[in-house]
């Protein structure tokens, strides 16, 4: 399923690629899911709002901020989302390569032509599967990449995932989640599993991450042993590499 986002700054064009995408989407799963109407909408929204779109079609002559300036401040924090531009003129096509774009494509694009980028689109997610942690909530559905997750903790019968800019809560078991995630991912605590290579402090009794806060994550002594082994190997496999 590909949740897909349109940025052009002309009612029109937004409203012209929407329909042609919903009659190519009407046998998938596939959904638009936001639209926006500047770059600097798209840009704040997207910066907020990591992992709730996997491929945006970005236009590139817009108003005080183009697509290639958005997308170029899109890259800075979020390397995985998906960029195709959309334009009436090829004079931006090699630039597209700044910003690792998935394609660009000429208005009005052809039918085959947006059939063959989603048909990428779901190619280039596709093996990266294992390299994103995917949940669910009343908001919609999220992939987030697991080098984006500070820690997780648990909260009765919910589980809150914590990135640098964000806290998603959903419903699920936090030993459930500790069996599919990776080895870097060390519980401390009954309630706190933490991303080992966020961790920039190891304390007798608590860690910290690597965000604004420098939030302190309590160690339980049930867990102590365990991982303060394991994080005091993955702060010295820092330092040596």
């Amino acid at each position: 399923m590909l949740r897909i986002a349109i940025c052009d700054d002309e009612e029109s064009a937004r409203d012209a690629l929407r329909i042609q995408l919903e009659k190519i989407m009407d046998e998938t799963e596939d959904e638009i899911v936001y639209e926006f109407s500047s770059g600097h909408t798209c840009v704040s929204w997207i910066t907020a709002h990591p992992g709730e779109v996997d491929l945006l079609f970005l236009d590139v002559e817009m108003g005080k901020e183009n697509g290639m300036d958005a997308a170029k401040k899109i890259r800075n924090s979020n390397d995985s989302l998906l960029l195709v531009f959309v334009t009436g003129y090829t004079d931006y096509v090699f630039d597209g390569y700044q910003v690792n774009a998935l394609d660009y494509l000429v208005k009005p694009a052809s039918p085959e032509k947006l059939k063959n980028v989603l048909s990428r689109a779901k190619q280039a997610l596709s093996p990266q599967t294992d390299q994103f942690f995917v949940l669910k909530n009343t908001d919609g559905i999220y992939r987030l990449p697991y080098d984006d997750i500070l820690y997780f903790y648990s909260d009765r019968r919910y589980v809150n995932l914590v990135t640098a800019v964000k806290t998603y809560t959903f419903y699920g078991r936090l030993n459930d989640i500790e069996q599919q995630m990776k080895k870097n991912f060390i519980r401390i605590h009954q309630r706190y599993l933490v991303n080992s290579d966020k961790v920039t402090f190891l304390g007798s009794d608590y860690v910290t991450v690597d965000n604004p806060a420098c939030e302190k994550l309590p160690v339980s002594r049930a867990c102590r042993k365990e991982a303060s082994e394991k994080l005091a190997k993955a702060l010295l496999r820092g330092i040596g590499e």
